[in-house]
């Protein structure tokens, strides 16, 4: 056995049974490895921002790890943007990078880099393994790290020679005999905030909290103290749709945040951070909480929320009985013409039972929450790291870790250029993901910016810099040519019934939504 046996062997005997590749010369005996141990799937992706963003949507979906396999430093840096993306979100992932064999890094071939330079700033965890004995219990290291509290990204590096070397055999992946907890001094200090001034209290959740039971308990708070609970701007996973307690985020916008937050002079903490604004702007603020206002963190990422949310409601009294009705939307097929109203009701009626929406909409999709409280039952996920090129990545991970579920992907055109390529591994995998792209013809979100940050009025060189126009991008013949049906719509009949049509049929579909 050599070295890249015994780590493809370690990775599947530690739950690590899904590898998202984009392989080269110097990965190949861990490619060769693949053929010889049963249990990886293998799922490739012409770009390693589509490998890397697929490992997060797993992760988001799935609970537990899978591997990716990059080739060399230029490789990994292809990958870092959906990494960034993946850290923000607390997904774990194993990523294992080939190196040129120990003895050739010294003659600095073209391809040779600092390769533990390039991983640290978005991964938790590196290592570079010295010889192939080593391997195995590295990578057994490395799934531990990544299924830690919280999970992690680990950066594996695997010489050549180290793959191709004779090796002992697999390692046994640690166990971790530590359970999430929390503090109940935390949870003592938010009774305490929430009995003595709840009106003027905003419990802030995020992450694990966000789940069916999580989101139960909150609302059960809320209704027996009457705090108000929000969301971050974004999150990495939220239960959504009938009958569950459908939550407000904070806005992106600073002008229509700032109103919301003024009157709260407690923030308790569920996982998330003190509400930020997402980019500086001249003569605005960038904490968004109002002066004086007092923070108070229950949990962390890592601890269990869920756990500490019951023994807050516990403290309070707080029970089933305590949970108010909530006024949702009704849900409406719309027909007539396409606006950002229209977009939404017709999404919120298509969504099918238990789907799971990867939301990267940008500015289209900024009013999809109201509209879609009432569908059916679903999850949310969002990009928490704010690099652009997320969001069809991501549904391809999904999709692979449920397949037994429709993944809704909506997508900006300018921001669905960047990882395009997922459409192609969709096809070849026969994912079920429907992609709708909005077809702006611009960079929408940034001509709002440069407004923002007062820019002033663009001329036509600024123009330039934010229209996708010239010459105009067709979403259509994109994805056919990469095996995906697809179809444009202009009216809100015709994209509600290529919705109805996508979601009933198996396999991958593109809705190119021209705005």
């Amino acid at each position: 056995m050599n070295g890249a046996e015994s780590l493809v062997r370690t990775l599947v005997a530690g739950g690590v049974d899904v590898c998202f590749t984009n392989p080269g010369t110097s990965e190949m005996h861990f490619v060769a490895a693949l053929d010889k141990v049963p249990g990886m799937r293998c799922v490739l992706g012409l770009f390693e921002g589509v490998v890397t963003g697929a490992a997060d949507g797993y992760f988001r979906m799935k609970g537990t790890p899978a591997s990716t396999l990059l080739h060399l430093g230029p490789g990994l840096a292809n990958g870092l943007a959906n990494l960034h993306n993946a850290k923000k979100a607390h997904s774990g992932i194993v990523n294992i990078v080939g190196q040129h064999a120990t003895y050739h890094i010294g003659y600095n071939a073209p391809l040779t880099s600092d390769i533990e330079g390039l991983a640290r700033p978005m991964s938790s965890w590196v290592r570079t393994s010295p010889d192939a004995r080593s391997i195995a219990s590295d990578g057994a290291a490395a799934i531990a790290a990544a299924k830690g509290a919280p999970p992690q990204i680990a950066t594996l590096i695997l010489p050549a020679d180290t793959a191709w070397n004779e090796a002992e055999g697999a390692a046994e992946v640690p166990v971790d005999s530590q359970r999430p907890s929390y503090s109940p001094q935390a949870v003592e200090v938010a009774a305490k905030v929430l009995h003595n001034d709840a009106a003027h209290t905003l419990m802030l959740v995020t992450g694990s909290a966000l789940g069916e039971q999580g989101l139960a308990l909150a609302e059960r708070i809320a209704g027996k103290t009457g705090c108000t609970v929000m969301g971050q701007t974004f999150h990495p996973r939220m239960a959504r749709g009938r009958g569950r307690f459908s939550i407000n985020r904070i806005p992106y916008v600073i002008e229509q945040a700032l109103p919301i937050l003024k009157n709260f002079r407690h923030i308790v903490l569920v996982e998330a951070n003190d509400p930020v604004a997402f980019f500086a702007y001249p003569n605005k603020p960038s904490m968004l909480k109002p002066e004086g206002c007092e923070v108070h963190r229950m949990t962390s990422w890592g601890e269990n929320s869920v756990a500490a949310l019951e023994a807050l409601a516990n403290a309070l009294h707080a029970t089933a009985r305590d949970v108010k009705p909530q006024a949702l939307q009704e849900l409406v097929k719309p027909t007539g013409a396409l606006n950002h109203t229209t977009i939404a009701q017709a999404i919120a009626y298509a969504i099918p039972e238990n789907a799971i929406m990867v939301d990267e909409s940008v500015t289209t999709g900024r009013g999809f929450f109201p509209p879609t409280a009432a569908a059916r039952p679903h999850d949310w996920l969002q990009n928490m790291g704010g690099s652009i090129g997320f969001s069809t990545p991501v549904a391809t991970g999904a999709a692979v870790a449920c397949p037994d579920r429709k993944v809704i992907c909506m997508v900006g055109d300018g921001s669905a250029m960047y990882t395009i390529q997922s459409l192609w591994t969709q096809a070849r995998e026969g994912l079920n993901v429907v992609t709708i792209v909005f077809a702006n013809r611009i960079y929408q979100i940034l001509r709002g910016e440069f407004d923002g940050v007062g820019a002033g009025e663009p001329g036509k060189r600024a123009q330039d810099m934010l229209k996708i126009d010239n010459p105009t991008l067709d979403f259509v013949a994109l994805a056919r040519g990469m095996g995906v049906p697809a179809l444009k719509v202009t009216t809100a009949d015709e994209f509600s019934k290529a919705l109805a049509d996508a979601v009933a049929e198996p396999g991958p579909r593109l809705i190119e939504v021209q705005m």
